[in-house]
């Protein structure tokens, strides 16, 4: 390892070489260094806050449970939907695999992007995977509305989840509790025809009922993606503002 009077001697300002650093680097011990010693050091250590720019962080996202993501309505709205879209598609005609899978899977792709989102350590990778969340709800509506035009699901003007007995305010509360993670299907209904969740036939499913759950759940998404954005211009502010604070420091030395 360079000791750090040989690593401030052969130090070149011009092409920083970070690959032998001495012991401790950048918060060595100064005590054996003279005045001048110690300018060139600051100068170096300047450098290397140039060089080695802490990543923005976001910090709004830190819970201390690691399944966090299970509190947002936009995630229990998207397991709800997935929900719904299987039971719809489980009827399809066997020539309509294709339609099936893809329907399924996007179902599946839009809860499993926004989870594996929240792990995201930035701001910046956590919008990406929101937009490819987004842009599944996306490809399920208009599977949806293949399904209807192809006489696959019914259209009754005016149809609501509520009909099913559904109240996604109760839903949200069911599914966010660490209880209830393995009994979903469980959840009590205010129905007169069905008691849970698990009891709803496809057949019962209408059109207006999924794009009621798709389009509240797109407001959610565009709502949480806004506030992000203004997160993200405000971190990249400050890390400008850091940045010209470390050129500032240069040029006064």
């Amino acid at each position: 390892m360079t000791s750090l009077k040989q690593f401030i001697k052969t130090f070149d300002s011009k092409n920083h070489n970070w690959d032998n650093l001495p012991e401790g680097f950048p918060n060595c011990n100064l005590d054996d260094l003279s005045s001048e010693e110690i300018l060139q050091f600051n100068i170096i250590k300047t450098f290397w806050e140039i060089d080695n720019p802490p990543t923005a962080k976001s910090r709004t996202r830190v819970w201390k449970s690691p399944q966090a993501y299970k509190f947002l309505v936009h995630w229990s709205n998207l397991v709800l939907l997935r929900i719904l879209i299987r039971k719809v598609t489980v009827s399809l005609p066997q020539s309509e695999y294709r339609l099936k899978n893809q329907s399924n899977d996007a179902s599946r792709s839009a809860v499993s992007t926004l989870e594996e989102g929240w792990k995201r350590p930035t701001t910046k990778e956590y919008l990406d995977f929101l937009g490819f969340t987004q842009g599944s709800l996306e490809e399920i509506k208009g599977d949806t509305e293949r399904m209807l035009q192809d006489d696959f699901i019914k259209s009754i003007p005016d149809s609501k989840l509520a009909d099913l007995g559904i109240d996604l305010k109760e839903w949200n509360d069911w599914a966010k509790n660490p209880a209830n993670s393995s009994k979903l299907l469980s959840f009590p209904l205010k129905s007169s025809k069905y008691r849970i969740l698990k009891e709803i036939r496809g057949e019962d499913i209408t059109y207006e009922m999924l794009i009621e759950l798709c389009n509240k759940t797109d407001f959610l998404l565009r709502k949480l993606v806004e506030s992000l954005e203004k997160k993200l211009n405000s971190e990249r502010k400050g890390y400008q503002v850091e940045q010209a604070r470390i050129r500032g420091k240069i040029r006064g030395n």
